[in-house]
């Protein structure tokens, strides 16, 4: 009997641990900064935001952004429970603050879970237009 007590006393250590690692396995993941390079901090839009660029982008964020990051940017899309990492909040003032050259390179060139969208949108005008687009979301 004093073994089973044992084995249990055991086993409740090794779930609690697993489970504070994994918090904080999660906790370190969705909170590293993810720094952008000066030269891409610094790019200018060169797509003029307008009613059809804004369409172009919201098209395309359909296509391929929307699983994740949800019909509306908060980061609530179907594939979203099943990642590791945080989709983010594009109606937020935190991701307003970026300057678009900041989304820019994000998109093209992804990290951890986020995919690389240079691969799928080969022309970087494509990758301007879901810019123009997420800068329409929460207003």
């Amino acid at each position: 009997m004093r073994n089973i007590g044992l084995f249990k006393k055991s086993l409740a250590t090794v779930v609690l641990g697993a489970s504070v690692a994994a918090m904080v396995a999660f906790t370190a993941e969705t909170n590293d900064p993810w720094p952008v390079p000066a030269e891409f901090e610094k790019m200018k839009n060169p797509v003029k935001s307008n009613a059809e660029s804004i369409a172009i982008g919201k098209e395309l964020f359909a296509k391929h952004c929307k699983s994740c990051h949800g019909k509306f940017g908060e980061g609530d899309g179907p594939k979203a429970s099943e990642l590791k990492t945080d989709c983010g909040d594009f109606t937020s003032d935190k991701f307003k603050a970026q300057s678009d050259g900041a989304i820019f390179y994000k998109t093209k060139k992804g990290r951890d879970e986020m995919p690389n969208f240079g691969k799928k949108m080969t022309d970087d005008e494509e990758i301007w237009h879901v810019v123009n687009f997420l800068r329409t979301l929460g207003k």
